[in-house]
């Protein structure tokens, strides 16, 4: 897959995320009730995980969404490296969240697993993006190239 699709792969997830992210934040501060087939998504944005620090959870995901959606702008190593970095602490937090609710709070919300799929999603094509670009393919096959090098050099007289 070219970095071109990559990229637009990760715009169009981090958008998803966003408007997921957007959804929970604009219910959270307007009131407003939240559509929920799973009845519990009120249950587990009312608990005590719902915030970090006083700062809600929906928000932490507005912040990450736009951050990941920057760095699909950027075709940098470093921007590719701290898009991935983002989407994979992102998975950590969620797998948090996903156990809290399960375990914790006993109630699941369909926003917030569907916004666990995303980000997961974004982890994959995120990281597609770092290898794809590395200049130098996977450790096995640079491993490769070095044993195949050293052969010649012992082949010759």
């Amino acid at each position: 897959m070219s970095d071109r699709a990559l990229r637009a792969a990760v715009a169009a997830l981090a958008l998803v995320g966003l408007g997921i992210a957007a959804y929970l934040t604009y219910t959270r501060y307007s009131g407003a009730t939240i559509v929920c087939a799973t009845g519990g998504c009120e249950t587990v944005q009312k608990s005590s995980y719902a915030t970090v620090a006083g700062i809600p959870v929906a928000v932490l995901g507005l912040v990450a969404y736009g951050f990941i959606l920057l760095t699909a702008l950027g075709t940098s190593e470093p921007v590719r490296v701290a898009g991935a970095t983002a989407a994979l602490i992102g998975v950590l937090f969620a797998a948090w969240l996903l156990y809290a609710q399960l375990a914790l709070i006993h109630a699941i919300c369909q926003w917030c697993v569907a916004s666990d799929v995303v980000v997961a999603l974004l982890a994959v094509f995120t990281v597609l993006r770092v290898r794809a670009r590395a200049p130098s393919g996977d450790v096995g096959e640079l491993l490769g190239r070095e044993h195949q090098a050293r052969q010649g050099r012992r082949e010759r007289p």
